[in-house]
């Protein structure tokens, strides 16, 4: 019997909702949001172009863009989570995100400003989580293609997402052998 081939889509498992959403899985959820920059900034520390430019499995993202995805997907998080707590249900529109790392700037390997981008809305982001009651995580938004979801939902998946690519560059600077 053969050993099972890890999948490399995904290093730390699938995204699963948590069965408890309380005061302690918050706290943990918004440390995990909260220390993501500096961790993704350590990973990619002193990579070079090439480096940069290489996907993390076959027929994956470069790790430039993986820097920049994360960039442009949790400014729409942080977005989604203040138009949640600002309005009654707000609608919010789903975008083809492998269409998004496909364009110029999502390809480039300045990762600098994706990372700086990064930083300051993850500052920004964790100081208004931190603000936010347990019932508060309770508002809901509409998503067009996934419906309508909590931001207990919303917390779960970018605390996780973060992990996730950081895992992604993490898996293939070890399988590399790139300090």
């Amino acid at each position: 019997m053969q050993p099972e081939t890890p999948d490399l889509r995904y290093p730390i498992g699938k995204m699963t909702m948590p069965t408890t959403f309380d005061d302690i899985y918050i706290k943990v959820a918004i440390y995990d949001i909260e220390t993501l920059p500096a961790k993704l900034r350590t990973v990619v520390k002193g990579m070079s172009v090439s480096q940069l430019l290489t996907p993390y499995r076959p027929d994956g993202w470069t790790i430039a863009q993986v820097v920049n995805h994360v960039a442009d997907s949790h400014v729409n998080a942080y977005i989604r989570t203040k138009l949640a707590m600002t309005e009654v249900e707000p609608p919010i529109k789903a975008y083809d995100e492998k269409a998004w790392a496909e364009t110029i700037d999502a390809k480039s390997t300045n990762i600098e400003d994706s990372l700086n981008i990064i930083e300051g809305v993850h500052a920004r982001w964790v100081e208004f989580l931190k603000t936010l009651s347990l019932e508060d995580f309770n508002r809901t938004l509409v998503h067009s293609e996934n419906g309508k979801m909590n931001c207990q939902r919303l917390l779960a998946i970018y605390a996780w997402h973060g992990k996730h690519h950081t895992a992604h560059i993490t898996s293939l600077k070890e399988k590399m052998g790139w300090n």
